[in-house]
């Protein structure tokens, strides 16, 4: 009966406290502006990019533009960059398999707007120093709208969400990232030391079939066969470099 009483009281307790913080939370200004409509979110990116001195970003696919666009995008970058801006940016490794959009991210990595790729799912964001921070309304690749947020508790959050995800994810110029994610599936299951029987089994896929992707992730990463070298141990070396890095 006592444990009972006692487990009624903490539960009082614990109702009251949340009540608390609840009001607490009701006078805090929560600095977040909802901007439905595409050119106004791009007017205030740009202006957000006019004066900031340092980029964090993070995009599950790839850029929509194409011809003029893309090319003034191109421009704008090299702008930045010109002015002193430090871009670091991180993509779904599924952008790569587009080859315009994998060569425009090379391009834009050599030029340092830094690039490093990851295999989970990411959402779109947009940091800009310590100030700003966009995110999409709703977290679909291409819908309309998005956040602006200038809460600093939230950016610092944003941030920490993009530096750790940056830790985990991978150089781009790793030849691995050129891999489809079927090539990808198959050479982790090698690199777990499986033959290719298993690994058709794994995968529900036929030995031929893993045959094929075999021979094109040996072509990808520039394996020819020789006398001397494994090319299977060296590609589960090249994978595993690109896991590390």
């Amino acid at each position: 009966m006592r444990g009972r009483v006692n487990e009624s009281v903490a539960l009082a307790q614990l109702a009251h406290r949340l009540e608390e913080v609840v009001g607490e939370l009701r006078g805090i200004p929560v600095d977040v502006e909802r901007v439905e409509d595409n050119e106004l979110v791009r007017e205030q990116i740009a202006q957000a990019a006019a004066t900031a001195r340092e980029l964090r970003a993070m995009h599950p696919v790839g850029s929509a533009e194409h011809g003029r666009e893309e090319q003034k995008s191109r421009l704008r970058v090299l702008d930045a960059l010109r002015r002193g801006m430090t871009m670091r940016t991180i993509v779904h490794a599924s952008v790569l398999d587009d080859p315009r959009k994998a060569a425009r991210i090379r391009e834009l990595h050599a030029t340092g707007d830094l690039h490093r790729v990851i295999d989970e799912p990411i959402q779109q964001l947009l940091v800009f120093d310590r100030a700003v921070a966009f995110v999409r309304i709703t977290p679909v690749p291409y819908s309309p709208g998005a956040l602006v947020i200038r809460q600093q508790s939230l950016i610092a959050i944003l941030i920490d969400l993009f530096e750790q995800t940056w830790a985990r994810a991978r150089e781009t110029t790793e030849p691995a990232h050129r891999l489809t994610q079927r090539e990808r599936e198959v050479l982790a299951l090698i690199a777990e030391g499986r033959s290719n029987s298993a690994v058709a089994r794994a995968l529900s896929i036929t030995e031929a079939a893993v045959g094929k992707h075999v021979a094109g992730v040996f072509a990808k990463l520039e394996l020819p066969a020789t006398a001397d070298d494994n090319r299977r141990v060296l590609a589960v070396l090249a994978y595993l470099r690109g896991a590390a890095g």
